[in-house]
């Protein structure tokens, strides 16, 4: 029995959509995440169950509004389902009963931090971003004036008297919450195949080759809000499961010593592992690292991993394909990485014969990728979204570089057609920028 929306739910789902988001920085959720207790992790919840919802809703919107019929094909029907289920999920999750004595110690500051703690840190403006660049509401409707207000009102998670013991209701609604995101958190994982899924039904069905900039510009939206609901759910579940505890450099899933060489050294390996698997070669091209070995800085590691294996992988696939798989020397890949005071930057240097300059935009394309045949997707192929085949479909580089941008960074490339490609991954160390869901 498949799920289906009710009309009511569709146009509780409206009214959510009415109210922007609140863009959380990297900071925050380090400041707030080091004291997990059941108060504060109670106000958290109550933030996500506000603000998960709002998010979602503009997703269900903007999916449902699809120009030339894109939101008729039957995987964006798919993706847009899950979005509308998750809303339900989280809105008809009731809440404890709270009695006037818990409600305002929820609301009372924490002693600690010399009494300072109750609020975190501002968030300053995201340095990679135009203003709007990603809103899923365009700027021109009237309703964002009278917004404002309720923007102003709904903090990022504030301190929490955290002195004595809280009743039982409020740590049964945390795991119960936890379990929700949880389930959640899986329903979505294929989220990004199932709508490449949707884009190739819909090319096919227009017999398009390439598809249009409303659409690209609505996969970067898209993708990029994608990447902050995930970055939410998972940091949520994170601090509430406390067996990650061991590890004092982890607050949820940031890591605030994130060692930029050891992460490097794996994608290496992992990039070198898949290439040599692909093209059945004795020994990929080999990759030269240049980086202080104890360079850290607070970041996430699983999003760094990510961008790091996908540009490695591009590079490689290059390398091989430029100078034939029989070739018993290849040149050899660089990657080095410089510490400024704002910015870690990543060069990824390859001989791999360049790109035509007239062919870099197409780089940032969704579904543009240089082998012939797209593959069909199998919904149920690379559900963790990292594992990716030597040549996908086209989605390594633009979803890296929202990775990038999502914390105030930024990705970009420098081609010599006939010789090579430089990429360069900018990575914002200071750690303050909001996400760029404003």
């Amino acid at each position: 029995m498949s799920w289906k929306a009710s009309e009511r739910l569709m146009d509780t789902i409206r009214h959510y959509s009415k109210f922007p988001a609140t863009g959380v920085s990297l900071r925050q959720m380090v400041q707030f995440g080091e004291r997990p207790s059941i108060g504060t992790l109670f106000r958290a919840s109550q933030f996500l169950a506000e603000e998960l919802p709002i998010r979602l809703a503009h997703r269900v919107q903007e999916l449902k509004s699809l120009p030339d019929g894109l939101n008729e094909m039957p995987s964006v029907r798919r993706v847009q389902d899950w979005y509308a289920q998750s809303f339900e999920e989280i809105i008809n999750l009731g809440r404890p009963e709270l009695s006037k004595e818990v409600r305002d110690r929820l609301l009372n500051p924490g002693k600690f931090y010399n009494g300072k703690g109750s609020i975190l840190s501002e968030a300053t403006p995201n340095p990679s971003i135009r203003e709007g660049q990603y809103a899923s509401l365009p700027s021109t409707q009237s309703a964002v004036g009278n917004n404002k207000k309720l923007h102003a009102t709904r903090r990022y998670f504030a301190m929490v008297d955290d002195t004595g013991d809280w009743p039982p209701d409020l740590q049964a609604y945390n795991s119960k919450f936890a379990q929700t995101l949880n389930k959640i958190k899986r329903r979505h994982d294929g989220v990004v195949t199932t709508m490449a899924q949707g884009i190739l039904e819909y090319k096919r069905k227009r017999q398009r080759l390439q598809i249009d900039n409303n659409i690209q510009n609505f996969l970067d939206r898209f993708y990029m809000s994608r990447i902050g609901i995930r970055m939410l759910i998972g940091q949520h579940i994170a601090l509430t499961d406390q067996s990650h505890h061991h590890d004092p450099t982890y607050v949820g899933i940031i890591c605030t010593k994130t060692n930029v060489r050891d992460l490097a050294q794996e994608a290496i390996e992992n990039a070198r592992f898949v290439c040599e698997d692909h093209y059945g070669l004795f020994e990929a091209p080999k990759i030269q690292l240049v980086c202080n070995p104890d360079l850290n800085f607070m970041y996430v590691p699983g999003h760094l991993s990510h961008m790091l294996f996908e540009t490695l992988k591009n590079s490689l696939r290059a390398v091989v394909e430029a100078h034939g798989q029989d070739k018993q020397e290849f040149p050899v890949t660089k990657v080095i990485v410089a510490e400024g005071r704002e910015d870690i930057t990543i060069k990824v240097s390859d001989e791999g014969g360049g790109i035509p300059r007239s062919a870099i935009p197409l780089v940032w394309t969704y579904m543009y990728t240089t082998v012939d045949r797209t593959p069909n997707l199998d919904p149920d192929f690379d559900k963790s979204d990292f594992k990716a085949p030597m040549a996908g479909f086209g989605y390594g580089l633009p979803i890296s570089r929202l990775y990038a941008r999502y914390f105030g960074g930024d990705l970009k490339l420098i081609s010599m057609e006939g010789y090579g490609t430089d990429v360069y991954l900018h990575l914002n160390r200071l750690s303050s920028s909001s996400e760029p869901l404003q």
